[in-house]
């Protein structure tokens, strides 16, 4: 046994740098590849024959997975270590089972697999990290966790480009990435190792969160139907304005990018300001992200601006409400990051289904709107319940990071 493993099963506190790392990893592969590698794999699989309609649907079973995923961490409130390791597991298995170019049917099953399994690690990376960094008062550090997404969408989509650039079928891009998730688990399993002892467990299990926390899961559940459809579509709009994949495949490295750059600002601005705050002011810039495709539906710089203005605020948006949910909820946390995670996938679920039920051309601009409005809504009742300038202050931990 490694000298870093007995420490583990000592007891030992785990650093900063490991815990970062270790959250920002597993974010990657959750949710950068396990959630999100459809997205810049969709033009290569219309090419290899794919329609837009089955592409909503293998969207849908993904979302659909995440909700349930999250719905079962309120009803067994999993260990947070347990939760990251067995979705991390599951997560690698599912998306190198795209690799084998499943029928329809069997993709469906395996992308609500994918979407289930994220959720477990977002909910479990979460309440572990953040309570690790408040222990040693590194809040602040939490931005470097959550950067994790934004690095796993730009290795998924500088991966889906040149699977595209080589001439390669998708199936190609799905193992890549599907390889790169069965390494992160590898390399996350130790760190992830539940402690010992499971005192607190009981304690953590009957935890209630407040009523007044109900506004924040409604919120979540707004943003996730607000950023949705560029989430899933961006690239294959690029590709419908540019065939080329050395074009339209920058969209989606663009929206990592911006998404892992913007959380390590974030963290930096939540020295300033509320985490409500933040939450609000980027579910504002994400409204204006989704209505410029709307508004300019042949222009590469529209999707391009879209590109900045959604992957730049989204995953701001989830830290802001991840920190202010252990705020409110203290023992409780891991409860109600469960149930914003399900309103979440609630209302990215409605967005694909509504493009996959119809014509997605005719269906793109009321269904913008109709998300700008929840957003802008969102963000209004957030802020009624805020104090501007106020940084937030965390509470002590009083709930294992088991």
């Amino acid at each position: 046994m490694s000298t870093y493993d007995s420490a583990m099963d000592s007891g030992a506190p785990l650093t900063t740098h490991r815990t970062l790392l270790t959250g920002l990893a597993g974010l990657a592969a959750a949710m950068g590849i396990g959630r999100f590698a459809f997205t810049p794999l969709l033009p290569l699989m219309q090419a290899d024959g794919l329609a837009l309609s089955q592409g909503a649907w293998l969207a849908g079973a993904n979302y659909l997975g995440y909700l349930l995923g999250a719905l079962a961490c309120i009803a067994w409130n999993p260990a947070p270590r347990r939760a990251a390791r067995a979705g991390l597991a599951a997560v690698a298995v599912s998306t190198l089972g795209m690799a084998l170019a499943p029928p329809f049917v069997a993709g469906l099953g395996l992308r609500f697999a994918a979407g289930a399994a994220s959720a477990f690690v977002l909910v479990g990376i979460s309440a572990w990290a953040l309570a690790v960094l408040a222990s040693q008062q590194r809040t602040d550090a939490a931005g470097g966790v959550y950067a994790g997404v934004g690095v796993g969408m730009v290795v998924a989509g500088l991966a889906a480009m040149g699977v595209g650039l080589a001439g390669q079928p998708a199936t190609t891009g799905w193992w890549l990435l599907g390889g790169v998730a069965a390494a992160v688990t590898a390399w996350s399993w130790p760190t992830l190792r539940p402690e010992a002892s499971r005192q607190a467990a009981p304690a953590a299990a009957r935890a209630a969160f407040p009523r007044s926390a109900l506004t924040l899961v409604a919120c979540y559940g707004a943003f996730g139907f607000g950023y949705i459809l560029p989430a899933t579509f961006l690239p294959a709009a690029a590709r419908e304005l540019v065939a080329d994949p050395a074009v339209f495949g920058w969209t989606w490295p663009i929206f990592g990018a911006a998404a892992a750059v913007s959380t390590l600002l974030g963290g930096v601005l939540l020295r300033h300001l509320s985490a409500r705050v933040l939450w609000a002011a980027s579910q504002m810039v994400m409204a204006a992200g989704v209505l410029l495709p709307a508004f300019a539906p042949h222009s590469i710089a529209a999707l391009i601006g879209s590109a900045v203005c959604i992957g730049g605020t989204f995953m701001v948006a989830t830290m802001a409400g991840l920190q202010e949910a252990r705020r409110v909820a203290g023992a409780a946390a891991p409860r109600l990051m469960a149930a914003m995670t399900a309103a979440f996938g609630t209302g990215q679920l409605i967005g694909p289904l509504l493009v996959g039920a119809g014509d997605a051309g005719a269906s793109a601009w009321p269904t913008a709107a109709l998300a700008a409005v929840l957003l802008v809504a969102s963000s209004a009742a957030l802020l009624m319940r805020s104090k501007p300038g106020a940084p937030s202050r965390q509470p002590a931990d009083r709930w294992s990071p088991r």
